[in-house]
């Protein structure tokens, strides 16, 4: 647990700040303005308390109605919670997950997930592009944007803004690939229990079953570079550089950014 990580702030709802972060130009992100996290709905009254005392005026909700209903988000005294699906029921984690235990399909985890970063950018961009004018907008600071595990979704927003701020492309990665230290003790427990499952399946002792038959699994618990790297290539691919993405994909003109960075950059 990366308890030296001043930026987590609750490990247990992998919640940081963003803050901190070295722009490209030497500036950093000024701390208590923009925060990700996973989903806040089993938070103790002393972890309620601490989330209280960030003073949100913004929680930008990325979960399915689903998944609001199942783990609501507690009374923290936030101005506004706004809620923004980004992604469908059958989205390519749930092909995954549903394929996990069919023996007679082979699933190609890892590309799929991929894909699914790759087409935040090609095919769901127009979900993602109220999120990025929320997060953008100076008046809505503090703001704290997540979804349920605060790695997929939460982190494909995140490296996104870190990116069109500026910051290098392995300072982006480096915060997204923290939420599996953050969250490390849960993710190898779910990975022994799936190995439980398939060893019972196959009739074979926990230790014959070999890591292979944990790629699909672990591209969901994981996270791993080249899903963020293919979302980053997709959008130089698309626009060439950050700055047309920001102006022609997102919409977001020269004078907004740089509100937003004047109050976000110190």
């Amino acid at each position: 647990m990366p308890t030296h990580d001043t930026r987590v702030i609750l490990a247990a709802a992998n919640l940081r700040d963003l803050g901190g972060i070295r722009i490209a130009d030497g500036r950093r992100v000024r701390t208590g303005l923009l925060f990700r996290a996973g989903h806040l709905s089993d938070l103790n009254e002393t972890d309620a308390s601490t989330v209280a005392g960030l003073g949100l005026r913004t929680v930008v909700d990325l979960r399915r109605p689903s998944e609001i209903e199942s783990r609501p988000h507690p009374e923290l005294g936030v101005t506004d919670v706004l809620h923004c699906q980004v992604s469908s029921d059958d989205n390519e984690f749930a092909v995954v997950a549903n394929l996990l235990g069919d023996t007679a399909h082979q699933v190609d985890g890892p590309g799929m997930v991929e894909d699914y970063f790759r087409r935040n950018l090609t095919d769901r961009l127009d979900a993602y592009r109220p999120v990025f004018h929320l997060a953008t907008d100076p008046d809505r600071l503090p703001l704290l944007f997540n979804c349920t595990a605060g790695k997929d979704r939460t982190g494909f927003v995140a490296g996104i803004l870190l990116r069109l701020l500026g910051v290098d492309a392995d300072t982006a990665m480096a915060d997204y690939l923290l939420s599996n230290e953050v969250r490390r003790h849960w993710i190898v427990e779910r990975e022994e229990q799936h190995r439980l499952v398939i060893a019972k399946r196959l009739g074979v002792g926990s230790s014959e079953v070999n890591d292979d038959q944990l790629t699909a699994l672990r591209s969901l618990l994981w996270c791993q570079a080249p899903f963020l790297e293919a979302s980053f290539q997709a959008v130089t691919d698309t626009w060439g550089t950050w700055d047309a993405f920001r102006r022609d994909g997102l919409s977001i003109d020269d004078d907004r950014f740089g509100a937003f960075t004047e109050k976000l950059l110190t």
